[in-house]
Formats: C-alpha cells, sequence, structure tokens
C-alpha cells in the first residue's frame, strides 16, 4: 500500500543513522544473534530450556517462508527501488534483487521469531525483567525492519501475531502431545509442505535446523546427557567451542561443492543447504557436549 511505501521513505530520510539502528536491532531476530542466545540457555543454563528454544525458533523460520512463498509479497525496496534503500539484506552475500536468497516480505520473520524465542525465554525463567526484555525487543526489532526497507509495517504487525500464535501452539503441544516421539514428528511434518512449492534459502535452512536438533535432542538423552554447570570457565568455553565448530563444519561442508551452486535456487542447492545445516546442528547439540566433562577438569 502507498501510504506504508511513503512511511518507510520517511523514516529512511529523517531518521537519524537508519542503517546503524536497522542492523543493530537486526542481531537480536537474526540467525546469528538467536544462536548464541539458544547456545547460551542451552549450555549455560538450562539443557531442556535451550532445547525448547531450538524447536520454537526453527519452527518459526520453518512455517513462515511457506506462507511468504503463497502471499508472494516483494520486499519494500524490490517495489520502490528509486525510493527506498535496503539497510539490512537477509544475505549480504547475494544481489538485493535475488528473492531466492533475499526472501519474500510478507510476513516479518524477525518480527515474528523474536517474541516467539524471547517471550519462550522469559514464562521458562520466570523473571518479570525478561518479559519487559521480550516486549521491548519486539517492538524495536520490528520497527527496525522498517526502517530497513525490509518489509512493511504489516508485515511487522503479521509477523508479531504470528509469533504468539506459534507460542499458542507450542502451549497445545505440550498440553495433549505426551509422547515425546509424537511431538517431534507432528513438528516435523507440519514443515514438510514446503518442500513442494517454497524456494527461499531461509525455509530450508529451518528445515535443516529442525531435523538436525530433533536428531539431537535424542542423541543427546540416549548417548551423553551432559550436566549443567555453574562455573564461568567452562561456560565460555562451551559457547566459543560451539560458536568455533559451526564456522568450521560450515566451512568443511561446503567444500565439496560449486560455490556458483550452493547460492542458486535450484531443488537441489536448497536440500543440500538443509542437510548441511542439520549436519551443523546435530554436532554442536548433540554430539559436541561430549567433551563437556574435559571443560569442567580445566575449569
Amino acid at each position: 500500500m502507498e501510504w506504508e511505501a511513503g512511511l518507510i521513505e520517511w523514516l529512511q530520510t529523517n531518521f537519524s543513522t537508519p542503517g546503524d539502528f536497522s542492523k543493530y536491532f537486526d542481531f537480536f531476530g537474526a540467525e546469528t544473534g538467536m544462536l548464541m542466545i539458544v547456545l547460551i540457555v542451552m549450555f549455560c543454563w538450562k539443557k531442556e530450556v535451550g532445547q525448547k528454544l531450538a524447536l520454537v525458533v526453527s519452527c518459526v523460520n520453518l512455517w513462515l517462508p511457506m506462507i511468504k512463498s503463497v502471499v508472494l509479497r516483494p520486499r519494500p525496496y524490490m517495489e520502490y527501488p528509486d525510493r527506498i534503500k535496503p539497510l539490512a539484506l537477509s544475505d549480504e552475500e547475494a544481489a538485493a534483487m535475488d528473492v531466492s536468497a533475499q526472501g519474500y516480505s510478507f510476513p516479518s520473520m524477525h518480527s515474528a521469531s523474536v517474541p516467539a524465542l524471547y517471550f519462550t525465554l522469559a514464562k521458562e525463567a520466570k523473571k518479570k525483567w525478561l518479559w519487559v526484555l521480550a516486549a521491548i525487543l519486539t517492538v524495536l526489532v520490528g520497527f527496525s525492519r522498517i526502517v530497513a526497507g525490509m518489509h512493511y509495517p504489516t508485515d511487522v504487525l503479521a509477523g508479531w501475531i504470528l509469533g504468539f500464535a506459534v507460542l499458542g501452539v507450542f502451549s497445545l503441544l505440550e498440553r495433549y502431545v505426551h509422547k515425546e516421539w509424537l511431538y517431534h514428528l507432528i513438528l516435523l511434518i507440519s514443515g514438510l509442505p514446503g518442500v513442494f512449492f517454497v524456494r527461499t534459502a531461509d525455509y530450508f535452512t529451518a528445515l535443516g535446523c529442525l531435523t538436525g536438533a530433533v536428531a539431537a535432542i535424542n542423541y543427546e538423552r540416549k548417548y551423553v546427557n551432559y550436566q549443567e554447570t555453574r562455573k564461568i570457565l567452562p561456560m565460555i568455553l562451551r559457547v566459543v567451542g560451539a560458536i568455533v565448530l559451526y564456522l568450521v563444519v560450515n566451512t568443511l561442508l561446503k567444500l565439496p561443492f560449486d560455490k556458483d551452486f550452493l547460492a542458486g535456487a535450484s531443488l537441489g542447492a536448497l536440500l543440500i543447504r538443509s542437510a548441511r545445516y542439520a549436519i551443523i546442528m546435530f554436532l554442536i547439540t548433540g554430539v559436541y557436549p561430549r567433551i563437556f566433562p574435559s571443560f569442567e577438569r580445566i575449569g
């Protein structure tokens, strides 16, 4: 709608340093920021809560691209290239007009991911300040996506609604589905239809993350069963080691394939992307904790 484009244009023209603002708050709803929160909670606070957050975030990023690929609404800067600038691209290495890499506009996935992640964390922690922080981040991240020219205001509003809807879905599953294998199966099946019509990287990344997280939860419980720690040094080593492992494994898994092929939007390339993230998630949250006892000895 024209008023939305006009509002974004006005914000980018009159808002002080809109690029810095949008990129700063974009971190809290982006893949890297959410991964950091999940790892810190899982490895430094409560394992089960971290595992739940991994499922919630994966499902948000799995379900919303399916809606995006039905609505097919281009991002604001794509429809108004002469008026709106893209200040926080989803994939900085890809072309701004590459829809397969940058994704569609409606609804805003960042705006849905933030309440889904942070309100789940606040609910589990039972801390009032976390509820307040979750509310503030929800508003600021949504606003930053508008300023960045990545989403229309209605995209953000829909993202907020769907983010809370995801919380409702998980609450219903926890209440009525008591067998964990069935709980995980429902989550996996719910996202599979997108394989037939979604051709954006965000969907296949989330599909891999969800698959890897489900496999890791079951593997870790049966074969690893690491213990929580309250020692500062082991906490730091756990998180830093996970980040290093992510960077190394992600790089190694890309080596057998042509760079242009991986950057493409073919089903083969996207399925390889899913497989790569499934392996990464499984290794980091399932296998990697086997070495945690050595961190405790160092501590």
